[in-house]
């Protein structure tokens, strides 16, 4: 089974533009994203791909892999896929380019259930961990995820889910981490199938794999993910360095 990284990176970022190219203790945070992913040594290849000419030199000159899309491009899905399409692949892992901080066993725990998977039932494998604080729970820049019984995602929002009626009955909040492996083709018919109503309104695609019957296998992990989403991150994070 041959399995890759793939990092979306994007340059033109919403929320925090060019944060991927920020200095971070005298590397630039999509460098030291890649760097981390191939550390974990959990990966047959690390490739970062991106619209961004300064992203894919900045990736090359420090010996590194990098693909640039040819296409625009909604989701980081979209942009792996077109990137993998013509790969000798089996499972490929989408590491968000701004996490720098990657932890190997969360993914070590993710790439096991494909290991295990012999009936082919997954389609996608992501991270999740418990969270407790109210502010945590209610800040829409988290998304949360319910999941069945056997661990397979019900559905992903920015919203507060399950909505806490019953203060005492018992819910977990669940955070999604925003890493995914996905089965190369699952990730293939994501690329083919259209955007619905569900994805445009919470910005999260994931969702386009639940309303079009794919499986998401949630892993539940304690190790929470550390992502460079603001400038008040980026200083977190230097101190963390």
């Amino acid at each position: 089974m041959k399995i890759i990284a793939v990092i979306p990176a994007r340059y033109a970022s919403t929320r925090f533009p060019a944060k991927l190219m920020q200095d971070l203790g005298g590397k630039t945070v999509i460098q030291r994203t890649y760097e981390a992913a191939v550390n974990t040594r959990l990966f047959d290849d690390v490739f970062v791909v991106t619209d961004s000419i300064l992203i894919y030199d900045e990736i090359i000159n420090n010996g590194g892999k990098a693909i640039m899309s040819v296409k625009e491009h909604e989701s980081g899905s979209d942009r792996i896929a077109e990137a993998v399409e013509n790969l000798d692949v089996d499972i490929v892992v989408n590491v968000q380019g701004d996490e720098p901080f990657i932890n190997k066993e969360p993914l070590a725990k993710v790439l096991h259930v494909f290991r295990n998977d012999f009936d082919q039932k997954v389609d996608l494998a992501s991270l999740m961990f418990q969270i407790t604080d109210t502010d945590e729970i209610e800040n829409p820049n988290n998304v949360k995820v319910v999941t069945d019984q056997n661990g397979f995602a019900l559905y992903f929002s920015r919203s507060v889910i399950p909505y806490p009626r019953d203060a005492n009955a018992g819910v977990r909040y669940m955070k999604h981490i925003g890493i995914y492996a996905f089965r190369k083709q699952a990730l293939l018919d994501f690329y083919r199938l259209p955007m619905k109503s569900l994805e445009a309104s919470e910005k999260l695609e994931q969702l386009r794999y639940l309303e079009f019957g794919k499986r998401i296998k949630m892993v539940e992990t304690n190790q929470g993910s550390i992502g460079i989403d603001t400038p008040e991150d980026l200083e977190k994070a230097r101190k963390m360095i």
